[in-house]
């Protein structure tokens, strides 16, 4: 099965760490060229030396701010992408009875205005080109909502809902949305989540990342490089005909069919 990305172009969000960085070093070890995205021009300078091959090139983007967002897919508009990874961190953990709007309004510019700014600026050429693959990095949570994270819950399912949307609109021209929802993966999010429980709960950093370890069927959390495995796949020729779906790499933890 042929899954490189040769004379492809990448634009990958949130690619200086965790899952983000996981995809941008595969997507340049497979021949493709990347463009890193993040906020901070001196982190992404760093990345961009650790990528396979050459030729690749940064964004700065402040995914928080509409002008910053705006005036980055403006950039990009007229260039031949064929990429496109949408990824954010996610909203700090929170009930939804007592949240503010204002942390709904940032997580809606993050993970949906930012993602339909850049993908309303991309799918011309992509639809031209009769090659596109978008995809999602969003959470299990659109599966079961997790306790706890209420803004998360409801801001990824809305990415879900208008992924599952695009995807009905472009399939005929050979553009391919679908979303990958990482279960527990082993990046600094999920350090933060179980330092987060620990505080709460008063007990031992150690004893709550077990226990977390024990709900998964697999036993373990996930690494960065499998989300990254599977992003390859959504992106190359081999999966033209998977389209709107929503994909969990979890482990088997999440408890749905």
């Amino acid at each position: 099965m042929e899954l490189n990305l040769n004379g492809k172009t990448a634009l990958v969000f949130g690619s200086t760490q965790g899952i983000g960085h996981a995809i941008a070093s595969k997507f340049a070890a497979e021949g493709a060229r990347v463009i890193l995205v993040g906020r901070s021009a001196d982190k992404l300078e760093n990345t961009l030396k650790t990528l396979k091959n050459d030729g690749h090139d940064i964004l700065v983007v402040n995914q928080e701010d509409v002008a910053s967002i705006e005036a980055g897919a403006e950039k990009l508009k007229n260039q031949p992408i064929d990429i496109l990874v949408n990824n954010t961190g996610g909203p700090n953990p929170g009930l939804v009875s007592e949240e503010s709007w204002q942390n709904f309004e940032m997580a809606i510019t993050k993970q949906l205005r930012c993602s339909q700014t850049f993908a309303t600026a991309l799918l011309p050429g992509m639809r031209e080109r009769k090659f596109g693959r978008i995809v999602n990095i969003i959470s299990t949570s659109v599966k079961v909502p997790i306790p706890g994270l209420g803004v998360s819950n409801t801001v990824r399912g809305a990415v879900a809902s208008w992924a599952k949307t695009l995807s009905m609109e472009v399939a005929a021209d050979g553009v391919t949305v679908n979303n990958l929802l990482p279960g527990f993966i082993k990046t600094g999010r999920l350090q933060q989540i179980i330092e987060s429980n620990a505080q709460k709960s008063g007990r031992p950093v150690n004893e709550v990342s077990s226990d977390m370890q024990k709900s998964i069927p697999a036993g373990r959390f996930g690494e960065p490089e499998e989300m990254a495995n599977m992003a390859l796949f959504l992106c190359s020729e081999a999966a033209a005909y998977v389209n709107g779906t929503s994909i969990r790499i979890d482990g088997g933890r999440t408890g749905s069919i």
